[in-house]
């Protein structure tokens, strides 16, 4: 019990950083964590700075909640999803930051504009297709857009990231808004110098051995 009071309170702790970050305003945007059985997921329309750890909704893998208790956010179909795709994945973060969104709605993904885009994953930052908030043809197109990256961008919406922790998932979602700002700064400019495929494998290669991980 002191294990999982402590990843609600991570997922407080991560909302209010986002929001002081500028990755979300009100209540858009919303994290989850996998549980065993299930997920825990931010609570619908509470904004971060009275979100309590309690608030935070067990949802079982079938999509079942204490219907008691406060609501799950209207996207846990989304997070639900990528749990059950994606047995490494241990937390999913979701926010409308702002470059991200601005790329999402104009229809466009990352592309290789710098070596750090590798962060999601890939040689890119892909788009994930339209589909109404909330809903079941949404979370497919996350799941199906996510094969493979660690974040996407989503149409007319926002982005998604995740991680083997909450607190990695956030690390992805900060830097792809960063990558998103930057592409948007060399469109104004004429356009991005794009690394090509070979050197971003290659980056993808290192970034494996990057920072403190043990080797094996």
């Amino acid at each position: 019990m002191g294990n999982e009071q402590a990843l609600r309170q991570s997922m407080v702790d991560v909302m209010q950083q986002m929001d002081a970050r500028g990755l979300n305003r009100g209540t858009s945007g919303n994290v989850s964590i996998r549980v065993d059985g299930g997920m825990l997921v931010t609570p619908s329309g509470v904004v971060p700075g009275r979100l309590t750890a309690e608030q935070m909704v067990f949802v079982d893998n079938a999509g079942n909640w204490d219907d008691q208790g406060p609501r799950p956010s209207s996207e846990w179909r989304m997070h639900l999803g990528l749990y059950l795709a994606r047995g490494e994945v241990g937390a999913v973060v979701h926010c409308h930051s702002r470059h991200a969104t601005i790329l999402a709605c104009a229809g466009r993904e990352i592309p290789s504009v710098h070596y750090m885009v590798a962060v999601a994953g890939g040689a890119k930052v892909p788009l994930a297709p339209y589909a109404t908030f909330g809903s079941e043809e949404l979370a497919q197109a996350i799941a199906t857009t996510l094969d493979g990256y660690r974040a996407c961008l989503m149409t007319n919406h926002g982005q998604i990231a995740v991680g083997r922790t909450i607190h990695q998932a956030l690390a992805v979602a900060d830097e792809v808004e960063e990558q998103a700002a930057v592409y948007c700064g060399t469109l104004t400019i004429g356009g991005p110098l794009l690394l090509d495929d070979a050197e971003m494998a290659r980056i993808g290669q290192a970034f494996m051995r990057y920072g403190q991980q043990k080797q094996g």
